[in-house]
């Protein structure tokens, strides 16, 4: 097991019945699959392979369960995971696009990171506006 590997996260949304046709699209282009559903609207998505990999999705409670995501405060900015090629980015922007998702910046070259040595993504928010990336590195 690699020191470090994220082993599970866990992102907050407002209407599990919302975000979760979303996150069902996008993850499962990556091979996630629906692991746990529980009854008060926790789904987990399991990555199959070797160690292991999870994202669950917690619906938002307390006082604050309705106030809206804020990336520029202090918290999670946005996530990011690792596409296998360039076209694979390209294929999920379609898959969101058509499903109406919101687009931030659509897949482009973004050579001020990883050094110069190639970098193309694609920028996305999830139904209660968090930030999510899909990323090829040469």
């Amino acid at each position: 097991m690699m020191r470090g590997r994220i082993h599970h996260l866990d992102l907050t949304i407002s209407d599990p019945a919302k975000s979760r046709p979303m996150y069902e699209l996008f993850l499962g282009h990556m091979g996630y699959v629906v692991g746990k559903v529980h009854t008060d609207g926790y789904a987990e998505f399991d990555l199959p392979g070797d160690g292991f990999m999870s994202v669950g999705l917690m619906p938002s409670r307390g006082p604050n369960a309705k106030r809206e995501t804020d990336r520029n405060s202090p918290g999670l900015h946005h996530a990011a995971w690792t596409a296998p090629t360039r076209d694979d980015v390209d294929t999920l922007y379609d898959k969101l696009k058509a499903f109406g998702v919101d687009i931030l910046d659509p897949p482009a070259d973004y050579p001020k990171y990883n050094g110069g040595r190639g970098y193309y993504a694609m920028f996305f928010a999830d139904p209660d506006g968090s930030k999510l990336e899909y990323v090829w590195t040469p």
